[in-house]
Formats: structure tokens, sequence, C-alpha cells
């Protein structure tokens, strides 16, 4: 299955904007016979803690985003804000070809370096979806720093999709990561970055695609783009061919776990 992965300059909290740039470079990997897409986190504001002006309590993006995936007849994972109390979660959201709404899952990390935790609540569960033949996981971000969750779901999933906003300081830790999600796991995993600048940070990207033994098979840095990549049934193939997983000891790390 042929993926897109957009790394995007997001106008900070411009949300029209952004929507509308969006637009286009969904048409522009449909026209390219992608049948997915994915953008990073907070697809459409930027990272932002204004939760009263970026909040949603009535579904707009995803309005959008379903309507765009029936004109171009392609599946669009994205992430955007919804309102919940005082404060909101941050979801990141697939709709397939027709509109129906596959996966939407909320952060289960909030970033308390940067006070992400005082006005997003947490989620509290793990989502997976399936689309053309192949499994997925979903993950936000500072979620790349916790292998926990994501081991839970390697287990039922081919691909592990990250939608971020890390600053470029950090780079050297997203690549690690990413890299590192993908072969303790055996299974692919896409990282999905903005790039541009956003209140006093500099995103430089880096978004790429890494294979289930460890490979970056494609790469963006410092400028927007689409990425795309061939993605079948390599993980099950791998972890046949190199059986490591049927070794773990799940009894013992749940005792030691508490």
């Amino acid at each position: 299955m042929k993926t897109a992965l957009c790394q995007f300059e997001i106008a900070f909290e411009e949300k029209e904007r952004n929507l509308q740039r969006a637009e286009q470079i969904i048409a522009a990997a449909a026209a390219e016979q992608a049948k997915i897409i994915f953008f990073p986190e907070m697809s459409f504001t930027g990272f932002s803690m204004h939760v009263s002006v970026t909040g949603e309590s009535d579904g707009e993006t995803v309005r959008r985003m379903q309507q765009c995936a029936q004109d171009h007849q392609i599946a669009i994972g994205f992430g955007w804000v919804r309102k919940k109390g005082e404060k909101g979660e941050n979801h990141y959201t697939v709709v397939d070809e027709t509109g129906a709404v596959l996966a939407d899952y909320v952060k289960i990390h909030p970033f308390s370096y940067s006070g992400e935790d005082n006005y997003f609540e947490a989620g509290c569960k793990t989502v997976t979806f399936s689309y053309s033949g192949l499994r997925f996981g979903l993950f936000i971000c500072y979620d790349l720093r916790f292998p926990e969750i994501f081991r839970a779901v390697s287990a039922e999933a081919d691909a592990l999709v990250v939608a971020a906003n890390w600053p470029e300081r950090r780079a050297a830790h997203w690549n690690k990561l990413l890299e590192a999600r993908a072969l303790e796991n055996q299974s692919w995993v896409l990282g999905i970055n903005c790039v541009g600048d956003q209140q006093g940070l500099h995103y430089n990207g880096s978004s790429r695609a890494v294979s289930p033994e460890g490979e970056t098979v494609d790469f963006l840095v410092d400028r927007e783009g689409l990425i795309f990549c061939e993605i079948q049934d390599e993980a099950a193939q791998f972890r046949r061919s190199f059986p490591a997983l049927q070794d773990r000891r799940n009894a013992l790390y749940k005792e030691l776990l508490g």
C-alpha cells in the first residue's frame, strides 16, 4: 500500500489557512496514487496550549477531512483538539476514503515538561485500526519516549504511526527513538513531524519511514513535502524469519512492573 507522510509547515493557530493548504497537499498525494496520508500532531493549529482558541466541540476539522477524503478518495490521518471541560484533548483521527472514522486516539502522555498536562487531559487507551489489509497503531509525539505502549500495540500492528511537533533541539532523540521502536517491535514506524518555526522553536521535520529492521527507507529535513513509502507485510515476514518476540516473558514483566 502506498502511504504518504506529510511534513507540514503549520501556520501557528491559523486553522483555516492550514486546512486550505492541507487540502492541496491531500490532492497531490492522491494524484500520486497514495492510499492514505498522515499529517503531524495538531495538524492545523500547531502545538498550542490555547484550548479556547484551538479547541473544538463541533467536530469541524473532522468534517472537513471527511469531505476531503471523499473528494480525493484517500484515507487521511490528522491531529486536532477537542474541548473537554476546562481542558482539552489532543486527538489524532483517521478517516477512510468514504469519510468513515476508522480510529480516534487521545494522546496518552501529555508533555509535562512544557506544561501540556495543565491544559490537556491524558488519554487512557491505545488505538489501532485496519486499512487495506494492514493494521496500524496510533501515537502522538511524547508517547515515543514510552516503549511500553508501543510493545502493547505492536502485538497486533504492522505499522506504528507517530504524529509529532518535535523541535529541532531534540531531533537526535527523535531519530534514534523512531529506529528503536521499529527494531524492538519488528514493525514499520512512520514518524510525521512538522517543519518551520512556531513560538520561538524551530522544527526541522526529519519525518521518516523506518522498516521493521530499523532501516530508514526515506526521510525529509527542513522543508515541507511528502514522503512516499510502500508498506506490505514486511513486519510479518521479518517476525517469521527472526522470531525474537516469541521469547518475551510477559508474566515476569508484569510481576517486575507490579
